[in-house]
């Protein structure tokens, strides 16, 4: 968004957008009691990165910026992926 650009979310988006989060928590919670080994850690990311996105895109005005913005947290996440990505690796290929 420009400095001189406002927008007003309407109300139905937010709600819907904060009903979303209560159904991806409750995933996480169903997620949660299920024995998926390794597997357990990549779903709660999984869930917590879209219950993230729903929160940067809609509550933070993501949704609303110019594409370079956008790009940028885009490329910000990617490496953090990365290096939440090479923890696990290191984790599970550590010898004990």
């Amino acid at each position: 968004m420009h400095a001189e650009e406002k927008h007003i979310v309407e109300f139905n988006v937010l709600f819907k957008v904060l009903i979303a989060l209560f159904v991806l928590t409750g995933v996480t919670v169903l997620a949660g009691n299920i024995d998926l080994g390794y597997f357990n850690v990549v779903v709660a990311l999984l869930i917590a990165t879209a219950k993230a996105s729903l929160v940067v895109f809609f509550f933070m005005h993501l949704k609303y910026e110019g594409g370079l913005f956008k790009i940028m947290v885009l490329l910000a996440f990617v490496i953090l992926a990365i290096f939440i990505g090479f923890t696990f690796f290191d984790v599970a290929f550590r010898a004990n």
